[in-house]
C-alpha cells in the first residue's frame, strides 16, 4: 500500500518543485522581455495571417515573393533568440534610455547580443533593432535584425570564414 502511493506523491513533488522554478524565471526579468515580446508578435501574425512580400538577397543575387507565411515561430525564431535576460548575463548589459529610445549594450566577448534598441511611439515598440556579432578563431557573422511591428522585419547578415569569400545575406519581409 505504502509502495503505491509513494510514486504518485513523489510525481506531485516533483511537477510542483518545476512550477514554482518556472515562476521564478519569468518574474526575474531584469531587460527588456524580446522572447516574451516576439512570442506574443508569432502568436498575433499567426492569427492575423498578412501577405508578406519577402525579398532574399545572397551576394547580391536577389529574389522577391509575395506570400502568406505558415509559421512565424521559424521566420521570426532569430529574434527570439535574441533573449537578453539569461540569469548567465544579469548584469552584462548598459542599459541608456534617451528620447523615446532605450538602448541595451554589452561589450562582453562571451556575448553575441551587442545591442539591443527599442523605439517607442505611444508606450508600444516601434522599431526594435538588435545588433548581434559572432566571432571566434575561423569565423566571424554579424547580424542586424530590425522589426516594425505590422510594417516590416529584416535579417541582414554577413559572414567570414578564413579561407573563403565573404557571404552577405538578407531578408526583408514587408507585410501588407
Amino acid at each position: 500500500m505504502i509502495k503505491k502511493l509513494f510514486i504518485p506523491v513523489f510525481a506531485l513533488a516533483l511537477f510542483s518543485c518545476n512550477q514554482r522554478k518556472e515562476a521564478e524565471a519569468n518574474t526575474d526579468l531584469v531587460y527588456f522581455d524580446i522572447k516574451g515580446y516576439f512570442e506574443k508578435e508569432i502568436s498575433r501574425l499567426q492569427k492575423l495571417n498578412p501577405i508578406v512580400n519577402k525579398t532574399v538577397s545572397v551576394n547580391g543575387a536577389v529574389e522577391s515573393k509575395s506570400s502568406k507565411i505558415a509559421d512565424w515561430s521559424k521566420e521570426l525564431a532569430i529574434f527570439v533568440n535574441a533573449d537578453i535576460n539569461k540569469t548567465s548575463w544579469k548584469g552584462s548589459f548598459k542599459t541608456k534610455k534617451q528620447n523615446g529610445v532605450d538602448i541595451y549594450t554589452s561589450d562582453h566577448k562571451k556575448i553575441p547580443i551587442k545591442k539591443i534598441s527599442i523605439t517607442w511611439k505611444d508606450k508600444k515598440a516601434d522599431i526594435i533593432e538588435i545588433i548581434i556579432d559572432n566571432k571566434n578563431i575561423l569565423y566571424r557573422s554579424q547580424d542586424t535584425l530590425t522589426y516594425c511591428p505590422d510594417s516590416l522585419y529584416s535579417i541582414k547578415k554577413q559572414q567570414k570564414i578564413r579561407l573563403l569569400k565573404d557571404k552577405k545575406y538578407s531578408v526583408i519581409g514587408k507585410l501588407k
